[in-house]
């Protein structure tokens, strides 16, 4: 048997790399599959004897690449968090070629766009079943995304790289993550009163950090 595979987001949650189109093609019918369930019903139900059922494929097929709900669960976070992440590479790539008025506006706007998209990171996240697999996952999900953060302020020019924006930008993320489930926890769309007044506070925030530079 394969060595586990590591995923984006830093989660390792397949025994093995489909080698073939056809399989690829397989786990990836199962992990919508799962999400379809996620959504629907909850993590509860994210059972590989159910998923399997509802992608049709074999138990054993899936006990291949997928041994228990844990490695469901860690294998659908990995996927959301590198889908975050790609489109935090994007608006490093934006703010590089573009001049932003309001980067705060453009980064929350950004990333709750991507919280009513994707039902089923919300729904697992919101849910109660996250793995510690998924939880350290999530941690250094958080710090990428940090570092996502310190490359749009360097590419603003708003900055100098040094360990103290390293650090403020992770801070800045936290509490961002912590208001954005809040208000996503509240309505489906988001909390468009609570995602305002947490631009409010990073802008003012992130007017402290980039002082720093200036003085």
């Amino acid at each position: 048997m394969s060595e586990p595979t590591t995923r984006p987001g830093g989660a390792a949650p397949l025994r093995r790399t489909p080698q073939q189109a056809r399989s690829r093609a397989r786990l990836a019918r199962v992990l919508e599959t799962a999400e379809q369930i996620l959504i629907r019903d909850g993590v509860e139900a994210l059972t590989t004897t159910r998923v399997a059922a509802a992608a049709r494929v074999s138990v054993g097929s899936l006990y291949q690449y997928l041994p228990d709900r844990d490695a469901i669960i860690d294998a659908l976070a990995a996927g959301y968090f590198a889908k975050l992440e790609a489109a935090m590479d994007g608006l490093v790539e934006a703010a590089a070629a573009e001049r932003w008025e309001d980067p705060v506006g453009m980064l929350v706007d950004a990333f709750a766009g991507i919280y009513r998209s994707e039902h089923g990171f919300r729904a697992l996240w919101f849910g109660s079943g996250l793995t510690e697999r998924t939880r350290a996952a999530d941690r250094d999900h958080k710090r990428r995304m940090a570092d996502g953060i310190r490359r749009v302020l360097l590419a603003l020019g708003l900055a100098r790289d040094d360990e103290a924006l390293a650090r403020a930008c992770h801070s800045a993320v936290l509490a961002a993550d912590a208001l954005a489930q809040e208000a996503f926890r509240r309505e489906p769309l988001g909390d468009a009163a609570l995602l305002e007044e947490a631009k409010v506070m990073l802008r003012g925030y992130l007017a402290a950090v980039t002082a720093r530079y200036r003085a």
